[in-house]
């Protein structure tokens, strides 16, 4: 299953023609205001992003949050002098003499990639650097108040760690400052749900260096909630058939050269030793695996299957590892080791199209009982520029096809990615929004022809034929670690009482309400109930800080008055103070919440 465990993390809206280019235009402006604060400053790259604009900077100091400041006084500077920009097509040898008269051999480099003719964009007649456009006509066009600089961080010179590290300044610009001004609100916000500082405060889970980058532990409140979710999707896949399998870690690298991925995925893989001899592992060693899929073929090959025994629907939670560079690694939503749903669904052609509908119901399920309101279904198909495929062009037309026949049977509303094909076949991924309007891929289904012919799957056909299945490649999730990072930071800590790791927390005001308080517990944990008693003797008002603070859906009180009437009285995050409440009633309410995975512990 070709999925990444990189976020999208890119605004919902589209952004306009002219934002953009205002965006490219503010990149070049900075680039030339740090040119002129700073000596001995190179630039690189600075392209628009969908959030704003960033430029690279070989620079013999770093850059301090005071820089940025001088930095963004420099550009407003330069906007209001109202220069204009210009495009220039030159030869490349004249492009190479005005980068040498300059001294800068990054832009060198750059030009060596370049078609003639080459263009140049000046801004103004002081500063000009490699670039294809667009820009606006002139800065006049571009509001100082609406531009600010955000954030510095490291980046090595066209991704490769082992070239220069480099400085990387981003900025963001709007047409207005109220734009600019909502958007530092948004920011502040995805600041306070960040999944990095949330999960460590609920003691989710945690990185240690010794353990090595983008490599989680999950501590037991972490790990309860990963549980929940495969006990939840297992339950889900159960039901409609699927069968669970465990595949290991590693496996021979002649494994993933039939599969292709060795040919096409390589650098993104982890090789290991050989047997006896590593400087064999190249070739004949083990690798950690990256893909679920070649485990499952193995499965399915294991035996000559019928017609009968189609669809055959494997499932795992399989955990699965990438080579990420340190500097892409991003909390839950990069990592290097990570967790996958993955399944793949052996089928004739005559079950394709209702066994992919099957599969996007299966997605639109999970997505509502995750609260997941928002989305869009993307075609990733083959684009022009697509050189990483296997499989002959008429397998990829048919794959294609049937992805478009399930969507339109479905009426879907979709989006077109070409060039976002795994390189084995097209898919339909979905792209989800969340609270703050950032869009994420989760669910994906895939339809490959290439495999099944690659390791040379049959099944026997009705008339006897021995005939070619055809796979479906599908996750729900995607990533777990991910699913739980966007979770995370969609709720803000305050995760649905079904799925919270920790549901009700009892607190005994007084001694004698222990004893009590543990059979309250024992009592709703009989019924399913994640119950907990809070026996550290603290004072009331600090019991009840220390479970907000952990964002436990509900506090149950119990002192000597609820004694006496077999009660509890109840706080809760999402709906409040609910005053007193029988505990035969609680046990009902709460055993019902988790059972039919509600949000909050009162319908």
């Amino acid at each position: 299953m070709s999925i990444s465990s990189a976020p999208l993390h890119l605004p919902r809206t589209s952004e306009s023609d002219q934002l953009l280019r205002i965006r490219h235009s503010c990149s070049h402006v900075m680039a030339m205001a740090v040119q002129r604060l700073f000596k001995n400053v190179q630039v690189t790259i600075g392209p628009w992003t969908e959030t704003g604009f960033y430029y690279d900077f070989d620079a013999p100091e770093p850059f301090t949050p005071q820089d940025l400041r001088k930095i963004r006084k420099g550009m407003q500077k330069i906007l209001r002098q109202k220069l204009p920009f210009r495009c220039e097509e030159v030869s490349r040898q004249e492009a190479q003499r005005r980068i040498e008269a300059i001294s800068e051999p990054y832009k060198l480099e750059i030009l060596a990639d370049l078609q003639e003719p080459i263009t140049l964009y000046h801004l103004g007649d002081q500063w000009w650097d490699l670039c294809a456009g667009p820009h606006v006509a002139n800065t006049a066009e571009i509001n100082p108040d609406a531009v600010d600089l955000e954030t510095v961080a490291g980046a090595y010179w066209r991704g490769d760690e082992t070239r220069a590290q480099l400085q990387r300044i981003y900025g963001t610009a709007f047409e207005t400052p109220e734009q600019l001004a909502e958007h530092k609100r948004r920011r502040e916000e995805a600041q306070r749900r960040d999944h990095r500082r949330l999960g460590r405060e609920l003691g989710l889970f945690l990185f240690s260096d010794s353990v090595g980058s983008g490599l989680p532990l999950w501590t037991p409140r972490g790990a309860q909630l990963r549980s929940l979710l495969e006990d939840y999707l297992r339950q889900q896949q159960q039901q409609r058939g699927y069968q669970h399998v465990v595949t290991p870690h590693i496996a021979r690298v002649d494994l993933f050269r039939t599969s292709g991925h060795w040919q096409n995925y390589k650098e993104d893989m982890f090789p290991l030793m050989a047997e006896n001899d590593s400087e064999r592992a190249a070739e004949e060693g083990f690798v950690m695996k990256p893909m679920n899929c070649p485990f499952h073929v193995q499965i399915y090959k294991a035996e000559l299957r019928s017609y009968r025994d189609l669809p055959y629907r494997l499932a795992e939670f399989g955990t699965v590892y990438r080579y990420e560079q340190s500097g892409e690694l991003g909390g839950l939503t990069r990592v290097r080791g990570f967790t996958q749903d993955d399944s793949h669904l052996f089928v004739t052609p005559e079950q394709l199209d209702e066994e992919f509908r099957q599969v996007v119901d299966l997605i639109l399920t999970v997505f509502r009982d995750l609260g997941f309101q928002q989305f869009k279904p993307r075609l990733s198909f083959r684009g022009p520029q697509t050189t990483k495929i296997i499989g002959r062009p008429e397998a990829w037309d048919q794959a294609e096809a049937a992805i478009r026949r399930a969507v339109d049977h479905l009426g879907m509303d979709t989006v077109e990615g070409p060039g976002e094909a795994a390189f084995y076949g097209p898919k339909l991924d979905f792209l989800v929004y969340d609270s703050l309007e950032r869009e994420w891929q989760l669910g994906t289904v895939q339809v490959d022809y290439n495999l099944p012919e690659r390791f040379d799957l049959e099944y026997v056909a009705q008339d006897g034929s021995r005939q070619r299945p055809m796979m479906l490649h599908r996750a729900i999730f995607g990533s777990l670690e991910r699913l739980i990072g966007i979770l995370i930071e969609e709720y803000g800590g305050d995760l649905p009482f079904w799925l919270a790791p920790e549901q009700i927390r009892i607190l005994p005001v007084t001694a004698a309400a222990l004893t009590a308080a543990q059979g309250l517990a024992t009592r709703l944990r009989s019924h399913g109930v994640r119950a907990t008693v809070a026996g550290s003797g603290e004072r009331l008002g600090k019991l009840i800080r220390n479970g907000e603070t952990q964002k436990i859906p509900v506090l149950a009180i119990l002192g000597e008055q609820e004694m006496a009437a077999d009660s509890v009285s109840l706080r809760t995050r999402r709906q409040g103070d609910l005053g007193a409440m029988a505990q035969a009633r609680l046990v009902e309410l709460a055993s019902g919440a988790a059972a039919s995975r509600r949000t909050t512990l009162v319908p």
